[in-house]
């Protein structure tokens, strides 16, 4: 039997008629269920631009309030610096004056301020004497105003600018007037700035605007100002700047001014009397949206602005995303609705299609949150850091590393400007004017392919290089930027060990050559040495044969041999010297405490350097602590220091300082000298006070024959011989000098564990 549809009358007998009336009553349910989801969705979406909006009037209105409270505090500070040219008195030069204020360039700079200017007070009787004064100096006209006897009297006596509608205000007497003698009697009395309540300026003649002065007090130099009653004896002037606010206003709002409906009263309470600022522009019977009543104290006074969001600011209400909410959820309510009904007859295909339609709308979600969690994972452990900005230019992402390069929480930076937050001070206006390019032509930068460095400021307002790629982020409105920013300065701190390392290499490398320089001539030097010693003991042998035979003939002929056998000796000790720079004269090492050897050297050193040449001994041995023993020659030791010694008083031209200094050197000490293998060292250290050498000097100072001493003062083969002597011993030379200043050869010679013993110190000692 066919099963009848559901919309069809039963087949049944007396069974009841059933009517069409479920797949209409389903739709409808179902439409009604879809209308009130997006009932919901729309409500939310309204909720959440609604509160967008009024985060920002929040930005705007602290913004502003905070501006006006910073540009009153820079005014009293204004007049704090004219008080200090003042320097207590009231009697200032005019031109002087006026200079000052045209340095100080404040209607530029700080648009509101109408003219800065001197209130001076006249002493009783003598107002006469005043006016007559001030009429002396080029002023005919000048008078005190208004008259009439009065307690006190006071007189505008400078303004500056001094033209146009200032010149009404001088010799106005503004203690006369009661707002602004109760603001003046309190600067005087408290020594601080003091604002005035609403006036209308003297200045003002036509249209005119409410205004509000402040003055602070001027105690004439020396007296006490501790006590109330010593500040009004000591009260002479006050400095005060008169205000218009409504050009003071347009200067204060900024940028975003035509956000919002200011007004501002001269109260703790808003009245129509205290009314100073009214920025309203729309009709009076509008409401709007979004409305602040924040008080301030300005110098003394209490002010109450009413702040009001401008139709300016609520039209960037953004009401298309639920407008679009609204209608795309109607819409598929309806089709929801209809599709239902066409399917409601087909009840077991309706609930597979309704099943695969919810579990693909919920693998879609899932799929979106999956993708939402894993790119919120990926940037929040990516190595560098991420920022998003909005089309103004403020944080909309702010990744775990970027707190920790900038040192702000994700719940500090966001919603901030990043120029503000990221820049220092001197970038902020070509960031501000580079980010607006870079949005200007879809994201092209400034140099293709390539990241661009600068500096970027952290919390604690240091700064510190970064790398920096950004990429243009269609928004809903506008275009914002994401960017990525990598710390530099670990790549820095490489490249500086690089080039350090590059550094060190080429010093060694430089050694080495020196080295190598020295090696070879010191073979050459060896082998000449070598054989011109074989030669000399031929001819000194053959010359002695021949004295000792007597066959010499004459007395001549005997002289001549002896001049042969001396020449032949100094030929020996030349050869001497280069075998020791060549590291091939024979050397017979004992233990030797380099100390003892000096003592016993001291005398010898002294008649070698000459009465006018102070050789004295330092060491940097601690308490108790002594000189390490050293396994090396004596005799040639000894010969080393005596040639450094005169070598000395030679470059001092035989007057000046020679100071031989002992040290205990451990491997520590040595390290950062590549060329000295690490150990313990004794270090000798001879230094003069003489003309130094200078570097290409130095270069050449261990070779043979090289000497800078005029002909016939020198062979030129104590430092070579010194240099050759010390390598051959184990140990370490080095030389060191400053032009003008004197120069400094260290010998570094191994440590020895074992003690001296006797023989060592009691070596005998060659002749000088």
């Amino acid at each position: 039997m066919q099963r009848p549809e559901p919309d069809q009358t039963s087949p049944i007998s007396r069974a009841p008629v059933r009517r069409g009336w479920g797949p209409l009553m389903l739709a409808g349910l179902v439409c009604a269920l879809s209308l009130l989801v997006t009932w919901l969705a729309w409500s939310g979406a309204r909720r959440d631009t609604a509160a967008d909006l009024a985060s920002q009037f929040d930005y705007r209105a602290h913004d502003l309030v905070s501006a006006t409270v910073r540009r009153m505090a820079v005014y009293e500070q204004v007049l704090r610096g004219a008080r200090g040219f003042m320097r207590g008195s009231a009697e200032v030069d005019r031109q002087a004056f006026a200079d000052y204020f045209r340095l100080q360039n404040l209607q530029e700079h700080f648009p509101g301020i109408e003219a800065l200017g001197i209130a001076s007070i006249v002493p009783p009787g003598r107002l006469g004497a005043h006016e007559a004064a001030v009429r002396a100096q080029g002023f005919p006209g000048y008078s005190v105003h208004p008259e009439g006897p009065r307690p006190l009297l006071s007189s505008i006596t400078h303004i500056e600018p001094f033209t146009g509608r200032n010149l009404r205000a001088f010799g106005y007497d503004m203690y006369s007037e009661p707002v602004r003698q109760a603001a003046m009697a309190a600067a005087r009395d408290s020594g601080h700035a003091a604002l005035s309540g609403k006036v209308v300026l003297v200045q003002e003649a036509s249209d005119p605007q409410a205004g509000v002065l402040m003055y602070l007090p001027v105690y004439r130099a020396g007296m006490p100002v501790a006590t109330v009653e010593q500040r009004r004896a000591a009260i002479v002037a006050w400095v005060y700047a008169p205000f218009r606010m409504d050009d003071l206003m347009r200067g204060v709002g900024g940028a975003h001014a035509a956000d919002l409906e200011v007004r501002i009263h001269d109260s703790a309470t808003a009245a129509p009397d205290t009314l100073l600022f009214d920025s309203r522009s729309a009709p009076a019977w509008r409401a709007p949206l979004l409305r602040r009543t924040v008080h301030a104290n300005i110098s003394g006074r209490s002010w109450t602005l009413e702040l009001a969001s401008a139709p300016a600011f609520e039209a960037r209400l953004d009401t298309r995303r639920p407008r679009v909410i609204a209608v795309t959820g109607a819409g598929l309510a309806f089709l929801l609705a209809l599709v239902v009904w066409l399917l409601a007859s087909a009840r077991r295909r309706a609930v597979h299609l309704a099943r695969a339609m919810t579990l693909e709308l919920r693998q879609s979600y899932e799929r979106i949150e999956a993708e939402q969690a894993r790119m919120h994972v990926i940037l929040q452990n990516a190595y560098d850091a991420f920022v998003a900005l909005d089309a103004a230019g403020r944080i909309t992402d702010w990744n775990a590393q970027a707190a920790a390069l900038f040192g702000w929480s994700a719940q500090e930076a966001l919603g901030r400007d990043a120029g503000e937050l990221l820049l220092p001070d001197e970038a902020r206006v070509p960031g501000a004017q580079g980010f607006a390019q870079f949005r200007a032509h879809d994201g092209e930068p400034i140099v293709p392919g390539e990241p661009a460095e600068l500096r970027a400021r952290q919390r604690d307002g240091s700064t510190l290089p970064v790398e920096i790629v950004v990429a243009l982020l269609p928004l809903e409105v506008g275009k914002g930027a994401s960017a990525f920013v990598r710390d530099l300065r670990p790549r820095k701190a490489a490249e500086e060990r690089e080039r350090q390392r590059q550094a060190r290499l080429d010093e060694a490398r430089t050694a080495l050559a020196r080295s190598q320089k020295l090696e070879a001539v010191g073979k050459l030097t060896g082998g000449v040495a070598h054989d011109f010693n074989n030669i000399l003991h031929i001819i000194s042998a053959n010359v002695q044969l021949m004295l000792k035979s007597g066959d010499t003939g004459t007395g001549s002929s005997e002289k001549r041999l002896h001049g042969i056998l001396a020449a032949v000796e100094r030929g020996a000790k030349l050869a001497s010297q280069l075998l020791a720079f060549a590291r091939r004269q024979p050397l017979h090492p004992s233990i030797v405490r380099v100390d003892q050897l000096l003592d016993r050297m001291d005398s010898l050193l002294h008649r070698a350097a000459g009465e006018a040449v102070d050789i004295a001994r330092s060491g940097g041995l601690g308490d108790g602590a002594a000189l390490w023993p050293t396994l090396v020659d004596p005799n040639q030791l000894e010969n080393v220091l005596l040639n450094l010694v005169i070598n000395a008083r030679d470059a001092m031209d035989g007057r000046g300082k020679v100071t031989i200094r002992l040290e205990n050197t451990g491997r520590e000490a040595v390290a950062a000298d590549p060329e000295i293998v690490p150990g313990d060292y004794v270090l000798v250290a001879v230094s003069d006070t003489g003309q130094g050498m200078p570097p290409e000097v130095m270069e050449r100072a261990f070779e043979p024959f090289f000497t800078t001493k005029p002909e016939g003062k020198g062979t030129g083969l104590g430092l070579s011989m010194a240099h050759g002597f010390v390598k051959q011993s184990g140990g370490h030379i080095r030389l060191a000098s400053v032009p003008g200043e004197g120069t400094t050869v260290s010998i570094y010679l191994p440590r020895c564990a074992a003690e001296p013993d006797a023989a060592a110190t009691t070596a005998p000692r060659p002749a000088a």
